[in-house]
């Protein structure tokens, strides 16, 4: 079985013990989801550079539970939702290399619309 596959049935459970799963709607997950992003980027929102040197242990910790929280709701959601995270994944890759050919945006930030023009005549 899978990463993803044991995470998926560790939540399952825990949701079941609580009765929760009433409450876990797509819409609900992707709000609980969002909530969740913005407490893990509050940990970096007044640092200089937000590297790894700049948390400290302590806060590296409290970072560390809030990309838990993230991937929970993320694996919750996926669940709900019947997707498979590891072919979503696989089948995004396909569509960024296209987006984002490696010969053309090597080290360049901008997003793909952005550069797209300096190629063009």
């Amino acid at each position: 079985m899978s990463d993803l596959l044991q995470l998926r049935e560790l939540v399952r459970q825990f949701v079941d013990e609580r009765d929760w799963d009433q409450f876990h709607t797509p819409k609900n997950l992707a709000s609980a989801l969002t909530v969740e992003a913005a407490e893990l980027l509050e940990h970096f929102q007044w640092l200089q550079h937000g590297r790894i040197e700049e948390l400290g242990p302590d806060k590296l910790v409290e970072v560390r539970h809030e990309m838990a929280d993230v991937l929970v709701y993320l694996v919750r959601m996926a669940d709900k939702l019947d997707v498979d995270l590891v072919a979503a994944v696989q089948e995004k890759m396909v569509v960024n290399r296209a987006k984002y050919p490696a010969e053309q945006v090597r080290g360049d930030a901008r997003k793909y619309y952005e550069y797209k023009s300096r190629s063009e005549p």
